[in-house]
């Protein structure tokens, strides 16, 4: 009696601490004493097992055809036999017959454990995957539980994740212990179960921080319309507003910066340029550049390219260390972008507006050996 309670008692706690379907366990327990059994009868009998919940154990019935004459032993009875189990039963009949307790041995008890167990963590591999891959694209936090490969391996309470090295910003740095926050980028099942892949380097990392912070995005008057980043050193991301009312820049700054701060914060001091979008091709491309001032644009619609003029003191600026600020812009806007500044602009003027029709490639390409001038060639703005 205590056995049967103790299953019992075993399947309801497996049931409500691993959020198993109770019949996948029941399957399993049944197949695994079905499996043992027929191994301890080399399999001559024709066995069935059923889990019987009023008594908390799994009953094994042998089913017999009941005949005039036995031939086989196993699998058939003779009528008067069968009589004594069933006095309605005929020839022809199939009868089930119980098999005493006994008959098991302790080699089918820790079958049955074992195939429980490796259902159960199937059957948890299964869960977690489902309830992981709706979740696709959130940021979630987790402890740093140890290194693998150079990888950090993330506790996420019931699962663990993996986020790769390169997929941390430079000089970020974590130890076992620390809390992480970071995109769940892609979930893919295994031979070793679900792997959760993450990133802070994604750009839809700073899309989820920003609409944790500002209000107005999450409840969708304000629309982030493009986010490029150089994870760890500067970030773009474009805004425009549903509401004539509301000031998308401001509402992403926050009063004092207070809200783009705790974004700063989190991505370790990325620095953040918010720009308003507009349809605008030009006039996106002279906000991209921010903080530069432009003084003209040259716009090619055909090879979805611009030449932008700034103000000499103002080239530096625009290009940006290392060319970063106009890369980002180019990402941005998914336009290339030929920076110039004045003085080359009116150096190379009759040259341009003679060639300008749809051929500004080719005007950048016989400049492109000027000091002031900086190429950059832009893939599709993300978002």
């Amino acid at each position: 009696m205590e056995t049967n309670f103790n299953l019992k008692h075993t399947i309801d706690q497996i049931v409500k601490e691993k959020a198993i379907d109770r019949q996948v366990i029941l399957e399993a327990l049944e197949q695994a004493v079905l499996t043992a059994a027929n191994k301890k009868y080399r399999n001559t009998r024709d066995l069935e097992a059923h889990y019987n919940a009023d008594l908390g154990e799994v009953e094994l019935f042998e089913f017999v055809t009941v005949v005039e004459e036995v031939q086989d032993s196993y699998k058939e009875i003779t009528l008067d036999e069968a009589r004594e189990e069933d006095p309605e039963v005929e020839v022809g009949d199939s009868i089930g017959m119980k098999l005493p307790s006994s008959e098991f041995s302790r080699i089918a008890a820790q079958t049955a454990k074992q195939v429980i167990i490796q259902k159960v963590r199937e059957a948890e591999r299964e869960t977690i995957f489902n309830e992981f891959k709706d979740r696709v694209g959130e940021v979630i936090n987790g402890l740093v539980r140890r290194y693998e490969k150079g990888d950090l391996i993330i506790d996420l309470g019931r699962a663990e994740a993996v986020l790769s090295n390169k997929e941390l910003a430079p000089r970020e740095v974590y130890r076992q212990g620390d809390r992480v926050k970071a995109l769940i980028t892609d979930i893919r099942m295994t031979t070793k179960g679900p792997q959760i892949i993450l990133s802070r380097t994604h750009p839809g990392m700073l899309v989820k921080l920003f609409e944790a912070e500002v209000p107005e995005i999450a409840e969708g008057i304000v629309e982030i319309m493009g986010v490029v980043r150089e994870p760890g050193s500067r970030a773009k991301i474009a805004v425009y507003s549903h509401d004539s009312d509301v000031d998308p820049v401001g509402a992403c700054v926050g009063m004092r910066g207070s809200r783009v701060q705790n974004v700063v914060s989190e991505l370790r001091g990325e620095k953040i340029d918010i720009i308003p979008w507009s349809e605008d091709i030009a006039r996106f491309a002279c906000n991209a550049l921010s903080p530069a001032q432009v003084t003209k644009v040259f716009i090619d619609e055909e090879n979805r390219a611009m030449e932008i003029v700034v103000a000499d003191d103002q080239l530096s600026l625009a290009i940006g260390k290392r060319g970063q600020n106009v890369r980002l812009a180019a990402k941005l806007t998914g336009w290339r972008i030929d920076m110039k500044s004045e003085t080359r602009q009116a150096e190379g003027e009759l040259l341009e507006f003679a060639s300008y029709d749809g051929t500004l490639n080719e005007v950048a390409a016989a400049e492109a050996d000027a000091e002031a001038t900086e190429t950059v060639a832009a893939p599709e703005a993300e978002v």
